[in-house]
């Protein structure tokens, strides 16, 4: 994220037959009678900066969306079909969802009795589900998709715009658009499909599959992503975009498709609001340069297709990292670029398990923004951590705030200790190792948790196992972990 301002074969789901109450979103149980909630799956997986986020009990392997959007009187109808797999005996489970209207639940294909308790949307079938089973919930609802506003004031969500609507997600943000398991530490596949008025395009993550119009004028668009997405960075954007499709060549290693987009280049995917073109079209020439630095960099590219959003600055007020084409407030400059770019890498690919652990996102990509200066002969990385050391409390008062581990509430996650003094961590590791086995090391660890989930415990021993010889006490308890300024290194 950039902001302007300041994952077992499969057991046959059981058979499923339960009545159906419709519900709002206020916590009105269903006519049918609450039940007790024994050997029910968490209401939030105890995040320890938004306990509510996700539910224990089971893990999502795929997110099936079918939605349709008119933009007039804010109107979203969708279906949601959730894959799951059971991590514990359920005799129901949770899902998230804030607001809209719940329709319909069924599980195996049969109703379900379900409920609403804040942004929980709790499930019971019939039956109890068993440790391993996989199982298909779906949930058909409708409404006005909400905005959201997080804990430092910022706005995520559904976010109507000039002419359409942008569905952002970091950290909560996707439990307005649809029902899921909203919490990094659990990625699964998509497909989202979008029907939209007539003039209108719908953009999401991963490859275009079809764009089918109807006698109505109504066009479907279907989106596909086979790896891994954390739904904190699954998007829809909704809009007159101009849109411009290319290929950029691929590296050895690089994710492949399937179909046409695993032949030839990387499927470049760009939308961008025509009110940005011309002043996007210098930097957007640079997404295909960026890429190949930031591979020879950080290894190989993770996703099959890569692109761009640019919408009106009006309509969103901060960059963010949205699999395989990040949005951007108007036209992006190109420190911008480099550090969304870096994220497929750091946060979409290797993913926080928990948003303790969203330093690791932001302090590589911010780091990647001083390695792209110091080649492209700018400031050399240590000359930026030694001006910042020195004076980077004129641009950043809060940068000794609070140690980049360790925010102090929700409100703080996105702070400049986060990236900024994070970056600095990542740039001490550097200088303690050397350069070459720096890059072994950034670029290893992008390899060993390559589109799964990863904590900063997991990253500080990884960095020491790959430099045995060296000592990193200090780095984690005055620059990682420590409260104020460190001292000199």
């Amino acid at each position: 994220m950039s902001r302007s301002v300041r994952l077992v074969p499969a057991v046959a789901a059981a058979t499923l037959v339960l009545a159906l109450t419709a519900c709002d979103d206020e916590g009105v149980p269903d006519t049918s009678g609450a039940q007790a909630r024994d050997a029910s799956g968490a209401p939030g997986v105890g995040d320890p900066y938004f306990p509510k986020a996700g539910n224990g009990g089971y893990d999502v392997s795929h997110y099936g969306l079918t939605l349709a959007y008119t933009p007039d009187g804010n109107r979203l109808t969708g279906t949601a079909v959730v894959t799951a797999r059971a991590t514990e005996d359920l005799a129901a489970f949770d899902l998230d969802l804030a607001g809209m209207k719940v329709e319909e639940v069924t599980v195996g294909g049969d109703p379900a009795e379900f409920r609403r308790d804040g942004q929980e949307l709790i499930v019971r079938p019939p039956g109890a589900l068993s440790d391993g089973e996989t199982f298909e919930v779906r949930v058909r609802y409708s409404g006005s998709p909400r905005t959201i506003t997080d804990p430092d004031g910022s706005k995520e969500g559904w976010l109507r715009t000039a002419d359409g609507a942008l569905a952002l997600g970091e950290p909560t943000g996707s439990m307005a658009w649809f029902p899921g398991n909203h919490h990094p530490s659990d990625k699964a596949s998509y497909d989202i499909a979008v029907t939209v008025p007539k003039g209108l395009t719908a953009v999401s993550n991963g490859e275009l599959r079809s764009a089918k119009t109807a006698d109505d004028g109504r066009t479907t668009f279907a989106w596909h992503t086979a790896e891994p997405m954390a739904s904190y960075v699954a998007t829809v954007a909704i809009g007159r975009y101009t849109v411009t499709r290319s290929t950029v060549p691929r590296s050895t290693g690089t994710a492949t498709g399937s179909g046409s987009a695993a032949k030839g280049g990387l499927p470049v995917y760009v939308a961008v609001d025509p009110s940005q073109v011309t002043a996007s079209r210098k930097v957007l020439a640079r997404l295909p340069e960026v890429m190949e630095w930031a591979e020879y960099n950080f290894g190989p590219y993770p996703f099959s297709s890569t692109g761009a959003i640019v919408d009106r600055p009006e309509d969103v007020e901060y960059a963010l990292e949205t699999q395989n084409r990040p949005v951007y407030p108007g036209a992006p400059d190109t420190a911008t670029l480099v550090h969304e770019t870096a994220h497929q890498w750091f946060g979409d690919s290797v993913t926080p398990k928990s948003w303790q652990d969203m330093w690791l996102n932001e302090s590589l990509a911010t780091y990647a923004e001083w390695l792209w200066t110091e080649d492209e002969g700018g400031a050399t990385a240590e000359e930026t951590f030694t001006e910042l050391y020195d004076h980077g409390e004129d641009e950043y008062e809060d940068l000794w705030a609070f140690p980049p581990a360790n925010p102090t509430s929700a409100a703080h996650i996105s702070d400049t200790p986060v990236y900024q003094r994070g970056a600095m961590v990542i740039h001490r590791i550097r200088q303690t190792v050397g350069d070459d086995t720096f890059y072994d090391i950034v670029q290893g660890w992008a390899a060993a948790h390559r589109h799964g989930s990863a904590a900063t415990d997991d990253f500080t021993a990884y960095v020491e196992k790959q430099a045995p010889d060296e000592d990193f006490d200090e780095i984690w308890a005055d620059w990682l972990y420590g409260e104020g300024k460190p001292a000199r290194p």
